[in-house]
């Protein structure tokens, strides 16, 4: 009996990493799509995509050495918060550990040469299959044809032929290959990464710097409400009707919840140690919130302080 090649590919749910799983199952190899869950990103997208597509997919959590890397990046962020090269490298990494306790032949990402400037040029695939200690083991059948070929291809466990010389941002070929590879759905592109997200990093860099060891709950708590220190302190005020639900609901066994007594406003959660004067200021902002209360001297309302 012929035994059947075995290929993990990261796969985030985009037309990217869904045709890589195309290009490799139309060779008649059995794929295992691997989606990451992180503080950062989950796996809905991919979950969907998999889904429609008929694809085998698995979810793993690497939350929390996922955040190590975001917090210590070898290689530095992005224009936001995003250690690309270094949060890619180490899915493959854990990518080849699966591999190799499991008995899959190789690992295939859906990356594409010149697609993304930082972690997508030459220099960073090969550094990258390089730390992962995947070399000769990571496939990228997308742009296959204008990369060194792999020990996967020199061993015939997939055929060069077959593969593709994809490069640029371009998508035109891949938006052709929706028909060949007959994908049934794919989403818009963009998205999905908190990371790299302008405003959400600069929350993210002062929860790092003011909390040695965030929990999911903080990482969580970042994305509601507006959020002002005080020292370690959070005071975190909601914005809309739904944001107050959300941060009752986020509250903590720690945390105090502030809100105005006779007036309607913002639910304002505050997590840290809160002594009398960060009391106040938390009294202060919720006042100054509420349209009904902000022209008004908050020392001379009442709160609902639990």
């Amino acid at each position: 009996m012929i035994k059947k090649i075995r290929a993990l590919v990261l796969f985030s749910g985009g037309l990217d990493s869904t045709l890589a799983v195309k290009v490799l199952e139309k060779q008649n190899i059995e794929v295992v799509a691997l989606s990451f869950v992180s503080y950062f990103f989950d796996d809905t997208k991919a979950k969907i995509s998999a889904e429609k597509n008929n694809l085998n997919l698995r979810s793993v959590n690497f939350a929390d050495i996922h955040c190590d890397v975001v917090k210590n990046p070898k290689r530095g962020y992005g224009k936001a918060m995003n250690p690309c090269i270094d949060c890619h490298l180490l899915m493959i990494r854990e990518a080849g550990k699966i591999m190799r306790a499991e008995g899959f032949d190789f690992v295939a990402t859906g990356e594409i040469l010149g697609q993304r400037p930082m972690s997508q040029n030459l220099q960073s695939l090969k550094i990258i299959e390089k730390e992962a200690g995947l070399e000769g083991r990571l496939l990228r059948p997308l742009s296959a044809k204008l990369l060194d070929e792999t020990e996967v291809e020199k061993q015939g466990l997939v055929d060069r032929e077959q593969l593709l010389d994809i490069s640029g941002r371009s998508r035109q070929r891949q938006l052709e290959l929706v028909k060949e590879l007959s994908v049934d759905y794919y989403p818009s592109p963009g998205g999905g990464c908190m990371l790299t997200e302008i405003e959400f990093g600069k929350k993210l860099k002062k929860l790092l710097q003011a909390i040695e060891k965030p929990t999911a709950s903080d990482f969580a708590l970042l994305q509601v409400g507006r959020i002002f220190w005080t020292g370690s302190t959070r005071i975190v005020v909601g914005r809309n009707s739904e944001e107050n639900e959300k941060l009752k609901k986020m509250r903590e066994k720690q945390d105090t919840l502030v809100e105005l007594q006779d007036f309607m406003g913002p639910v304002t959660l505050v997590r840290g140690i809160v002594i009398g004067e960060i009391m106040e200021e938390a009294k202060k902002i919720t006042a100054s919130y509420s349209k009904h209360t902000k022209q008004m001297d908050y020392r001379k309302l009442s709160f609902l302080v639990c």
